[in-house]
């Protein structure tokens, strides 16, 4: 396994001082926001990717994963908590379809930066859309965007969370057996699972095979806990019990801590996250 560190921290820095910043820390690999202030897509000209580019080569971190979860850059004035929309169940195919474009525009982004994968949020049903209204736009848009990923050997990894269309892991693994694509997987948020109320280590078996990358941070409260990312060591998850079972399956992607909760003070929690696992790595 190899850790890396998400810049959705460091939203105050460019996504090259981001880059930057976290190598600084020690991390192997980079996990890029695929959404503003870093890599909004239709704002992310070749300028942006030549900066991006360079701040790689410099620092020799791999991309871990391209995080397509959110496409807050849409809206003017969009909450400051996770937002999903427009997301790929969206009922006006015109936004589903907008959101299927920028996924692929995600999927650009792994190729020409070596991201083994793309994660991607599955939104909420809106008012009005039945639940399995819902599942097919879903279906039909993963369709599309695994066409688009496969030829280009990109993984798509569905990010579960609670409250989501899918937000546990025996729905996450239903989806995946319902399109039955080998580039379709899980981005497996440990934390999402604990909220959701999961035994991590059952989460994890039931994934291995189709876990496409692994979101890592604390959860004060351990199991049915707050859904609040916290540096590892700062919330009450058993990490020997994570890290054990990742080990039981074969694991050897990327870790990656996505702590965004930590805007004002992101190098703190990269250096404080990197020393509490210092020791499985």
């Amino acid at each position: 396994m190899k850790l890396a560190f998400s810049t959705n921290a460091y939203t105050n820095d460019t996504l090259p001082e981001a880059v930057r910043r976290i190598a600084a820390h020690g991390y192997e690999g980079v996990e890029l926001l695929g959404d503003t202030p870093h890599a909004y897509f239709p704002k992310f000209g070749a300028d942006d990717a030549t900066a991006l580019g360079d701040a790689l080569t410099e620092t020799d971190l791999a991309v871990s994963n391209i995080n397509a979860n959110t496409a807050t850059g849409y809206y003017d004035d969009a909450p400051p908590s996770s937002f999903f929309e427009p997301s790929v169940i969206n009922p006006d195919p015109d936004l589903r379809a907008w959101r299927v474009e920028y996924t692929k525009r995600a999927i650009d982004l792994a190729t020409s930066t070596g991201a083994p994968a793309v994660c991607l949020a599955t939104g909420r049903p809106l008012p009005g859309t039945l639940p399995d209204e819902a599942y097919q736009f879903l279906l039909d848009s993963l369709h599309d965007i695994l066409d688009y990923a496969e030829p280009r050997g990109v993984d798509v990894g569905i990010e579960f969370e609670p409250e989501l269309l899918i937000e546990c892991t025996d729905e996450v693994l239903t989806l995946i057996d319902d399109v039955g694509r080998d580039n379709l997987g899980v981005n497996l948020d440990i934390g999402h699972a604990a909220v959701y109320g999961e035994d991590l280590r059952e989460s994890i078996e039931q994934s291995a095979g189709h876990i496409t990358g692994v979101h890592l941070e604390d959860i004060a409260g351990g199991i049915r806990g707050k859904h609040y990312h916290l540096v590892p060591g700062d919330g009450d998850l058993d990490f020997d019990a994570v890290f054990d079972a990742l080990d039981s399956i074969g694991y050897d992607g990327f870790v990656t801590l996505e702590l965004y909760t930590y805007p004002d003070r992101p190098d703190e929690a990269a250096a404080r996250a990197f020393e509490a696992l210092a020791d499985y790595f």
